[in-house]
């Protein structure tokens, strides 16, 4: 129980605290650094942070070491989002008791698991046969030499470097007593693994650093904690053997070496993993834990709509951005997507079984993101659509555009109580707007989300609201549309689109929320983004190889003077209901 005093203490603390044109880019790359000192900035450096593994990275992580077939369980409670991100909030997380016994009970599950041996009757697996890579010489009583083995190539794993030798020293003498006292190897093996999979170094990832041989006076993640910050951003996990060798023979820090590191990583089926987690933490996604519709207002979306809703919208990102490495912006007028049964209902479209590419019509009001269900469901009411919410989440998710929460006392009874005459929700916010504490919010939500009235609370498309016709025109920052489709258009046009990605990833990437310091870095980013057309994996690629991400400073005091702000193109507001 010393590792979970341990434990206890760490996480407290926290909470204080295609690729042939790959040239250009690595260039881009390389000058985010020069964007910083023209700025007048003394740093392109990111704070060093300790933040909380996430319950995903913690799963992940314990696949690659042990197999997928281990029953992992939830042993982490949800993330607090921060600035935009959940990823953001492991930065400032801490744990209670409860979660402590959690995180013990689940530690000891997973070890016993790793040891077990396999019954014939019950067709389970033997896990020690594959998992420990030596037999001991008795069943029944320590082996040293096998224990160290163990220790030595799990732990490098597990804690993301090589293990001290006095570490070693001790984990070994603790299997021996473990096994001397339950005369069983593989019990006393446990009670390692256990300690193991709780100890702060494993769970914590902590940006541990060394001075810059080649910045004198500034410091830099050590090579072992830069190969922790390329695996969680690009593969929402800790670092494989490969990666880990990079950084034992110091390849992370040649440009040659990083280059060959980020190209196989890049080229991994395991981005996708990544891409995934990022997008559907900048999504919000999230939310669908506990999404729910009115089963008497929507018959036709059950649990499986949902899961098959959010499901789609990952598919249609990896397909667009990391397979075809087409344009960001074009996420949001695409007709590309693909579909399933579940969702064919409520999109009232013919489908085959299972999921299979699909294409909207040409006409269709069906282009990009916005017209998805998961988007549309998501951002809505149980019973009804939700203009407010929709343009809202459109504004903060996809902009980086912060709305505020409702002033107190606004009286909301012409929306949830409404005349009866008031047919349409473009009626019934016309007269709630009306409200001056509520007029400047509603201006800079509504006419986005009113465009998207066509589909109801469920996403299902509609022309009439009650009987009466529909008015989707609007504008966004001074750029009228008619349509979805002109909607769509004028977001991916929108100059705080991709820019607003560049944020996001910046910020994931490098573990923590934005500060002032990493503007010039920014600037650079979206220069570079734009240059590559706009090409997720350019974009990565441009954050992991430039000095920026590697760089770090450990009591920042940003020059305000120096920089705007990270949310200066932020469109600031009277709230939202």
């Amino acid at each position: 129980m010393a590792g979970a005093g341990c434990l206890v203490v760490a996480l407290a603390l926290m909470g204080c605290s295609d690729l042939a044109s790959d040239k250009s880019v690595a260039a881009t790359a390389s000058k985010v650094v020069a964007g910083s000192a023209a700025a007048g900035l003394d740093y392109p450096a990111t704070p060093a942070r300790v933040r909380r593994m996430s319950a995903e990275q913690y799963a992940n992580t314990l696949v690659y070491v042990f197999g997928g077939d281990l029953e992992i369980g939830s042993p982490f409670a949800p993330l607090q989002r921060t600035d935009g991100l959940i990823a953001s909030g492991a930065a400032k997380a801490g744990v209670t008791a409860g979660e402590l016994q959690q995180l013990q009970r689940s530690a000891s599950a997973i070890a016993a698991q790793v040891v077990a041996k396999g019954n014939i009757e019950l067709k389970t697996s033997s896990h020690r046969d594959y998992l420990v890579p030596c037999k001991p010489a008795s069943e029944t009583a320590a082996d040293d030499a096998c224990s160290k083995l163990f220790i030595t190539q799990t732990g490098r794993l597990l804690y993301r470097r090589p293990l001290a030798a006095a570490k070693v020293t001790e984990m070994v003498a603790q299997a021996h007593k473990g096994a001397t006292d339950l005369k069983d190897f593989y019990a006393g093996l446990a009670t390692v693994i256990e300690g193991m999979l709780i100890d702060p170094k494993v769970l914590l990832i902590a940006d541990t650093t060394e001075p810059d041989p080649k910045n004198p006076g500034k410091r830099r993640l050590d090579a072992y904690a830069l190969a922790s910050r390329l695996s969680f951003f690009l593969w929402n996990a800790a670092p494989d053997d490969a990666l880990l060798k990079a950084a034992e023979n110091g390849e992370l820090y040649t440009k040659k070496g990083r280059t060959r590191i980020v190209d196989m990583m890049l080229a991994s089926p395991r981005l996708e993993v990544g891409v995934r987690t990022f997008f559907d933490d900048m999504l919000g996604f999230d939310g669908f834990g506990n999404l729910a519709k009115d089963a008497a207002v929507y018959p036709m979306v059950t649990g499986a709509t949902l899961r098959d809703a959010r499901e789609q919208t990952m598919r249609t990102i990896i397909d667009q951005l990391i397979t075809r490495k087409n344009d960001y912006r074009d996420l949001y007028t695409t007709r590309e997507t693909f579909m399933s049964p579940a969702l064919a209902t409520v999109y009232q479209v013919q489908t085959a079984p299972g999921w299979v590419p699909y294409a909207f019509p040409e006409g269709s009001p069906r282009v990009g993101l916005l017209s998805q269900i998961s988007f549309l469901a998501l951002n809505a009411h149980p019973a009804r659509s939700s203009p407010t919410y929709r343009g809202k989440a459109l504004r903060e998710k996809l902009l980086c555009q912060k709305v505020p929460s409702p002033p107190p006392n606004v009286d909301f009874t012409s929306v949830t109580n409404p005349d009866p005459s008031l047919r349409t929700a473009r009626a019934r916010l016309t007269a709630h707007s009306t409200t001056p504490a509520c007029a400047g919010c509603h201006k800079i939500t509504d006419p986005m989300g009113l465009a998207l009235e066509n589909f109801d609370g469920a996403g299902k498309f509609r022309e009439l609201e009650q009987g009466s016709p529909l008015d989707v025109s609007g504008a966004l920052d001074g750029k009228p549309f008619n349509t979805v489709q002109g909607l769509g258009q004028a977001l991916h046009d929108h100059p705080a689109l991709a820019s607003c990605l560049v944020k996001r990833l910046y910020s994931y990437g490098t573990g923590g929320p934005l500060t002032l310091a990493d503007n010039a870095a920014l600037t650079a980013l979206d220069r570079g983004f734009a240059q590559s057309g706009y090409r997720l994996p350019d974009l990565l690629r441009m954050i992991v190889m430039s000095d920026a991400f590697s760089e770090v400073v450990e009591n920042p005091v940003p020059p305000a003077s120096a920089v705007k702000t990270a949310d200066a193109s932020s469109t600031q507001a009277p709230a939202a209901n």
